[in-house]
């Protein structure tokens, strides 16, 4: 057994080895395609370490990142071959790739990097730190109430931009001697500013229901997937409606763990086949797009697991309920607004729409959702995040003046220091 197990993983290696020889490949073809970066033109810059399996933490900047760019032209620094070669397909910002600590200083050298975006925490991130004279900024991939949002790897950035006061009092409960007046900025979520795209039916009367269950999970703790125990029913329940619509986007790891989970997920889609057979102008979705925003916009009301997109749906300020996990051993925070989430059993599935036209039309559920918005993400208008979050930039900017010109002095002083030293000599 050791012998085969060593063999596979030998093969493994060499199948990994030559991915990233062919993607390397690739993206030197298309460093060469996008052209010589202009010297000096970039003050921001992305750090980003990861391959394209992590390619939905920078993803969902794009659009503030962008934006941004108006004002102070932003650079991706790409380390991985994979990853950067997902950045030139999708071709929204210029890449450095820079494989080696050579590639990163030269990168560096040619540009006048003075803000550093962090969109996870890469133990790579750390070769970055080494370079000091500019901001490194932890802007993060998303906002909940996981503990990765209270790792103690916050202390090793300048400045973290936080959505609100929900992280606030996260960071507080947990990060000792951590100033977060001094080192914190709230911006909202700017990502939320660009919920859009083109919708896959025709808008009607119809109540738009978006179901966007999580996988399965690969251990009791984080069991809160809900297909298999409240989708079938729940699906059902709005697929025999003629006056609502669903929107289902299911995990893309679904059933990965667990066959039967995984079948439950096929059937879902296969019933809204034959609900769309039935009455064409239903236009239900199965949707397996990698573009998160419209549907999010688009829906009435969310049914969603514990998982990121609790926050994601919160951020757009419309009803939604999390499914209540079956497994006893899942575990859910009881801080924050999963302590006082509209919650959806099992059980309740069945009266999904009854559920539903509740947490649509009660003021107390709205004033409630309200409140929790507030406290996750402050002021929610249209376009309110992305000027916080390009204020926040721009306040950067101006520290980073004022440290330069202090140590230029500073500089000045010890280079006439060194000279009368030498004069004396």
């Amino acid at each position: 057994m050791p012998v085969i197990s060593d063999a596979r993983k030998a093969v493994a290696l060499l199948r990994k080895a030559l991915r990233t020889r062919t993607a390397v490949r690739e993206v030197r073809r298309g460093v060469a395609e996008q052209g010589a970066l202009p010297a000096g033109r970039f003050r921001v810059a992305v750090y980003f370490a990861d391959g394209d399996v992590n390619m939905y933490q920078i993803r969902q900047w794009y659009k503030p990142l962008a934006h941004l760019a108006a004002r102070w032209p932003v650079l991706v620094l790409a380390r991985a071959a994979t990853g950067a070669r997902a950045l030139l397909a999708d071709g929204e910002l210029p890449i450095a790739f820079v494989p080696t600590i050579r590639d990163l200083e030269d990168a560096i050298a040619e540009q006048d990097i003075r803000v550093v975006l962090y969109v996870n925490q890469n133990t790579r991130n750390f070769q970055m730190f080494r370079y000091g004279r500019r901001w490194h900024v932890f802007i993060n991939h998303g906002e909940s109430d996981k503990m990765y949002m209270t790792t103690n790897q916050f202390k090793a950035y300048d400045y973290a931009l936080i959505a609100g006061d929900a992280a606030r009092d996260r960071l507080s409960r947990v990060l000792w001697d951590y100033d977060l007046d001094a080192r914190t900025i709230e911006i909202g979520r700017p990502q939320a500013d660009y919920y859009s795209g083109t919708l896959p039916y025709t808008p009607d009367e119809r109540t738009v229901v978006l179901y966007a269950p999580t996988w399965e999970g690969d251990r009791p703790s984080a069991h809160y997937g809900s297909i298999r125990t409240h989708g079938e029913a729940l699906t059902a329940a709005v697929l025999a409606s003629p006056s609502h619509r669903l929107i289902y986007r299911p995990h893309p790891r679904s059933g990965v763990v667990d066959e039967e989970y995984g079948a439950a997920n096929d059937r879902i889609v296969a019933a809204i086949a034959a609900a769309n057979a039935a009455d064409p102008t239903a236009q239900h979705v199965h949707d397996t797009g990698a573009e998160l925003g419209w549907q999010l916009a688009a829906a009435d009301v969310a049914v969603v697991d514990i998982s990121a997109m609790v926050y994601d749906r919160l951020a757009a300020d419309k009803p939604l309920m999390v499914t209540r996990p079956v497994d006893p051993e899942a575990i859910v925070d009881t801080h924050g607004y999963l302590s006082d989430a509209e919650w959806l059993s099992a059980e309740a599935s069945v009266t999904f729409l009854d559920e539903a036209t509740r947490v649509l039309s009660d003021p107390g559920a709205v004033g409630k959702l309200d409140g929790w918005v507030r406290h996750y993400f402050g002021d929610t208008a249209p376009g309110a995040a992305t000027a916080r979050f390009e204020a926040a930039v721009e306040t950067l900017m101006e520290r980073w003046d004022a440290w330069h010109a202090r140590s230029a002095t500073v500089d000045g002083d010890e280079a006439l220091d060194d000279e009368a030293e030498l004069d004396d000599e």
